[in-house]
């Protein structure tokens, strides 16, 4: 699914408007049902609602909302600040129809008026539609908005907001504070989800996000280019392949993973773990010496090959012909163990995905970056790419810097995190949308560098094999924490479920 600027939704949405599939006021009407829903489907009529209303879209949805409210008998109380005198057609028909309902109920603010708020305490909802997603610039201080947005905050009110919460842009925030953004419970998006949906900065604000159809054909939207995406299930099932029930286990290739150290050989059987139930033909582990019995014991299905050294790995001369490498989980960070990965770049032509302790030997020597081949995938959390690429401050600033190296570098940047983000060598940014917080466990990174490893050898390019392999590693987790619950989950419970979560993508129908 694309994610559209806020310019672009609005020329989109005029764009249907035009075309006859959707009026303005239908719009508005089902922006209003929803976040009605969002309030009647948790609070009784007793509940009181304070409605905070600008003067531009987002004003127009909120007061829809306060009529729909007083009509089902909420107590209502709305404030419309029209400060600038500039007030939207729509917004001015929503006034006038909330005015015939309650034509003393209502505080209109203009010009430099003097606005004292109602009192507000945790038990009240409040509306927000301040700005929504008409702000053009940051909230900054010496205004009486921000006073009020931390007010409303303060208050610790369930609050609903339009498209974005009033102080927050659609995109990019960098000088915006999150103080002065109002903290949603509730966001309720027009058709659309905002950019700033995705960056962890801005989760405190936005709360959950519900999308509201609004019939938009495929036919506008189609030709609409955006750099940004987010990722279902059903975009991964158009991407997996079924297979021939007739093909053998080299139709399915050979992979070779790269992984363990003393007291770390439990990462090498993750990994290989994940690019077995991923579907590999072959999985081939080489590890040091010390691993040789538990990885037998513990992954009978893989291949050892031994490295000469009993607790590191010294050599990555590649034995064989492999599909796909995947290198990192558990090796180290020793002199010897740089060198061999260096020596590896150098060599080496087949895909590869790097990941863990393969990124920290980069960090160590920064000019192995210059040795990755095109095309590889990289895999890091957040303190693996700033050891990397140096320190971030914000998200935002830590995606808009991975979008610059993996454009210089030609390669694939998987930027784990709650919205795993899979950043393209042209730039374009795909977020994930399965997984959960139980998936903060050790070792469940090593399960996903197997899991797309494991991909690649089959044959996906490693555009597809990073899409597909975060997703399937998400849904894995989210099926383990069915099971045992999120607090309980463990990178073998993830490995354990790629298969179900592989076919449960493949044979459902949503």
């Amino acid at each position: 699914m694309k994610i559209f600027s806020s310019k672009q939704i609005r020329q989109i949405t005029q764009a249907a408007i035009n075309s006859g599939a959707i009026t303005l006021d239908k719009i508005i009407d089902r922006m209003a049902d929803e976040a009605f829903y969002q309030i009647a489907s948790r609070f009784n009529e007793n509940k009181r609602v304070v409605v905070f209303s600008g003067a531009e879209t987002a004003g127009a949805y909120s007061i829809a909302t306060a009529i729909k409210l007083l009509g089902h008998g909420y107590p209502v109380e709305v404030a419309v600040f029209d400060i600038y005198h500039k007030m939207t057609a729509e917004c001015k028909v929503q006034l006038n129809r909330l005015s015939e309902l309650i034509p003393d109920g209502f505080t209109l603010i203009t010009g430099q008026t003097t606005f004292e708020p109602p009192k507000l305490t945790k038990n009240d909802v409040v509306i927000d539609g301040l700005f929504g997603a008409d702000l053009t610039r940051p909230l900054l201080g010496g205004s009486g908005f921000p006073m009020l947005i931390n007010y409303i905050n303060e208050s610790k009110a369930f609050t609903v907001s339009f498209d974005v919460p009033s102080g927050m842009m659609s995109e990019w925030n960098r000088e915006s504070l999150l103080k002065n953004m109002i903290h949603s419970n509730v966001t309720v998006a027009a058709h659309y989800p905002r950019l700033a949906y995705f960056i962890p900065d801005c989760a405190p604000a936005v709360g959950a996000w519900i999308p509201v159809d609004l019939e938009i054909s495929d036919e506008i939207t189609n030709t609409t280019v955006t750099d940004f995406h987010y990722i279902e299930a059903s975009d991964i099932r158009r991407l997996l392949r079924h297979r021939d029930p007739f093909a053998n286990k080299s139709n399915f290739g050979s992979a070779l993973i790269v992984a363990g150290s003393y007291g770390m050989i439990g990462a090498a059987i993750l990994s290989a773990r994940g690019a077995l139930r991923a579907g590999a033909g072959k999985v081939t582990v080489h590890a040091p010496l010390c691993g040789h019995t538990p990885m037998q014991s513990a992954v009978p299905e893989a291949l050892f090959d031994a490295d000469k050294n009993e607790a590191f790995i010294s050599d990555m001369s590649v034995k064989g012909k492999f599909n796909a490498i995947g290198i990192g989980p558990g090796i180290g960070h020793n002199n010897t163990t740089i060198s061999a990965l260096e020596n590896l770049l150098l060599t080496n032509s087949t895909p590869m995905v790097l990941d863990a302790d393969a990124l920290n030997c980069i960090a160590a020597k920064p000019s192995l970056l210059d040795n990755i081949k095109p095309m590889s995938i990289i895999t890091p959390h957040t303190g693996e790419f700033d050891h990397i690429f140096g320190t971030h401050n914000t998200h935002e600033a830590r995606l808009i810097k991975a979008v610059e190296m993996a454009k210089r570098y030609r390669i694939f940047i998987v930027l784990k995190g709650h919205y795993t983000a899979t950043i393209r060598p042209d730039g374009k940014v795909m977020f994930n949308t399965s997984g959960n917080a139980g998936m903060a466990t050790g070792g469940s990174g090593d399960v996903l560098t197997g899991i797309i490893t494991g991909l690649i050898a089959q044959g996906y390019k490693p555009e597809r094999a990073a899409l597909i392999g975060v997703y399937v590693h998400g849904l894995a987790g989210d099926m383990a924490a069915e099971q045992v619950g999120e607090y309980a989950v463990t990178a073998s419970d993830i490995a354990a479920n790629v298969g179900r979560a592989i076919s449960d993508i493949l044979n459902s129908s949503k």
